[in-house]
Parts: C-alpha cells; sequence; structure tokens
C-alpha cells in the first residue's frame, strides 16, 4: 500500500521532534478520532498543535474510511497519543467514530501493523488505546477487532461471526486469555467494579455479565456464550 506524504497532505512543520529505535518500539496501538469521516488530518494536526499545544500531529499515522494512508509522525519519531507509551507505541488512528470503521479501514491499519512488524524484524503487541489509557477509544467496534487480533477483512466470511464461532462457553470459576477479554469489554462497558482486566471468572463478573444480559435483552444467566458475546461486542443482526 501507498503511504500519503506529509507534503501530500499538506502538514505544517513540527516544533520540534523526538526519534526511537525500533529495539524500542514494542506494541501498535489503535485508535480512533472520534470526529466525522469528513475530518482530515491537516484539520486534527491544526487542533493538536493549536488546541493541545504539541508539537505536532499526535499519530505517526492515520487511516480513512476508504483505507488511505497518511503519514503523521512516521514511524520512528515519538508521538503524542498514548501517555508513558508513546516511545513504544506506534499511534494509528482511524478517522471516524465508533462504528465507521470499514474493511478498507481494518485492512490499511493491518498492512501497517504488518509493515511495522517487519521493519521491526518481530512482532509488536496488539493494543486498542483503551487498553493503555482510560478511555472509550477507539471505539467498541475498532477494539473488538483489536481484541480478536485485527484480522484481515475479505477473507469470505465475516471477521465478527468467524471470530464468534471460537469464542468459548464462560461461565464462573473460569480463567485464562478469553476471561480477560471478557473481563475488558465489561470495563469498557462501564463496569469498573469487578477490578484490572487480569483476574479470574468471579462474582462481581458474573454480576456484570447479567447487568450486560439483562440491558441486551437474552437470557439473564451469567453465563457467556452465543447469546451473550455479541451483545458484549454490540453486535446487532
Amino acid at each position: 500500500m501507498d503511504i500519503i506524504s506529509r507534503k501530500e497532505w499538506g502538514a505544517r512543520a513540527p516544533r520540534n521532534r523526538q526519534t526511537t529505535t525500533w529495539s524500542r518500539r514494542t506494541e501498535f496501538i489503535v485508535h480512533y478520532s472520534e470526529g466525522p469521516t469528513t475530518q482530515t488530518p491537516r484539520q486534527i494536526q491544526n487542533h493538536h498543535m493549536d488546541s493541545n499545544r504539541w508539537a505536532d500531529i499526535g499519530y505517526n499515522f492515520l487511516v480513512d474510511v476508504k483505507g488511505r494512508i497518511y503519514e503523521g509522525r512516521g514511524w520512528l519519531v515519538v508521538g503524542a497519543h498514548a501517555p508513558n507509551h508513546n516511545t513504544s507505541g506506534i499511534g494509528v488512528c482511524f478517522i471516524g467514530r465508533d462504528g465507521d470503521a470499514t474493511d478498507a479501514a481494518k485492512k490499511a491499519i493491518r498492512w501497517l501493523y504488518d509493515e511495522a512488524c517487519r521493519r521491526k524484524g518481530g512482532t509488536l503487541a496488539k493494543r486498542g488505546h483503551r487498553d493503555v489509557t482510560a478511555t472509550s477509544c477507539p471505539g467498541d467496534q475498532l477494539y473488538a477487532w483489536v481484541r480478536a487480533g485485527m484480522p484481515a477483512a475479505g477473507a469470505g466470511e465475516d471477521w465478527m461471526e468467524a471470530m464468534m464461532k471460537k469464542l468459548p462457553l464462560l461461565r464462573k470459576g473460569a480463567t485464562g486469555e478469553h476471561v480477560q477479554t471478557l473481563r475488558a469489554l465489561l470495563l469498557a462497558r462501564s463496569h469498573p467494579e469487578i477490578g484490572p482486566v487480569e483476574g479470574p471468572f468471579d462474582a462481581r463478573v458474573e454480576a456484570a455479565v447479567k447487568a450486560v444480559q439483562k440491558w441486551g435483552g437474552v437470557t439473564v444467566d451469567g453465563i457467556v456464550g452465543p447469546q451473550t458475546w455479541p451483545v458484549l461486542l454490540r453486535v446487532h443482526k
């Protein structure tokens, strides 16, 4: 894929810049702008530089609904997208709100991830902004996609449907990676009472699951299965 350069999209010159190395890059962090899909990189840059008083646009790259990739600060310039993670993390922003991400946008973000790993010569951790900062970013739609491993779109079966088939039945007492995914989704749905992402499927998680099930109009039994995963991920058929 081609990357639209700063010169091509009319970027302002940065006030200053600090670089890092690939050895210090350990994660790839997905964001959304939480604005209209008609936003331009220059508008976002103006806001960051004029309102936030940052040195430049905060992200390393940006992607729009058509899958076009825009150079932000670039591969090895320290960003301003996630406190304490700007040196370790490459920040990529989808231009749009929750639910706006298209297959083309996801394909472009995944291409950036693969290219970053190629340049590093190793694997970067896949993160949503909310994994490293107290925020709703990058929205439930993109966050679920990141948690699913950022699968490439267009493989014949909808990525969400494919993911649903792989998710296990979870109930009180369960542990492991899928429980961490469940806890992350519950935290994203404003259930801080369950505690941190790391932990078991305990009574607090069960109570939060029942609350989500009641909200979603499915059987309220505290068991996370085919009916409840879609509600947690806000999938509407």
